[in-house]
């Protein structure tokens, strides 16, 4: 029996997009942009940062790297909420409905540890779930199996009585490997409520 959700936060519960930042940075010109996106600000480079490591030693390093885009890839540190367009709409009705019917929330993220206080404050979606494992304060990451157990070991939950959502793949499948339902966000709301009354 399913006793528990899981949500991701970025593109779940809060619309997180890099092309928000620097698609006008780059005069609309989407081409550039996906290239500083894919291959300068990329996610590799930003998981280093959503497992721990200092933003502002992340962003010196990657201007040293790419001396020609220096202040663009300082934009990444000191305007990272225009990257979010806000809580998505009808998640937070999904969020209480279920702690309505006696589910357990929880939430599971890769996250900034230097934006995320301030995200807790700025985004309702985040603020109504209280019990959570944030990448940087573990120095761990999703798809990492470690940080599903963490969560799991941390709240006493069993595998099997678990769903987890989620807008990567590869972090589903992470989930589904330990024995914990997946579900690959389906784009809104009201998709994913079907997507849970199936369950």
């Amino acid at each position: 029996m399913i006793k528990n959700i899981i949500f991701d936060y970025g593109n779940v519960l809060v619309d997180w997009n890099p092309a928000y930042l620097f698609l006008p940075v780059f005069g609309g010109d989407e081409e550039k942009c996906r290239f500083f996106t894919e291959n300068v600000c990329n996610r590799e480079w930003f998981t280093r940062i959503d497992q721990g490591e200092s933003m502002d030693v992340c962003v010196a390093e990657l201007q040293k790297a790419y001396p020609e885009y220096a202040d663009v890839i300082a934009l990444f540190r000191d305007r990272w909420f225009d990257m979010c367009s806000g809580d998505i709409p009808g998640m937070l009705e999904i969020i209480q409905d279920l702690k309505n019917q006696g589910m357990g929330v929880y939430g599971l993220t890769n996250w900034p540890a230097e934006t995320f206080a301030e995200a807790r404050r700025r985004f309702k979606t985040l603020a109504s779930i209280d019990n959570y494992v944030v990448s940087s304060a573990v120095r761990l990451a999703k798809p990492q199996p470690e940080i599903f157990r963490l969560l799991l070991s941390k709240y006493n939950l069993k595998p099997e009585e678990c769903v987890f959502i989620d807008d990567r793949v590869d972090n589903v499948n992470a989930a589904k490997a330990l024995g914990i339902t997946g579900i690959v966000y389906p784009g809104s709301a009201d998709a994913l409520r079907k997507e849970l009354a199936k369950i």
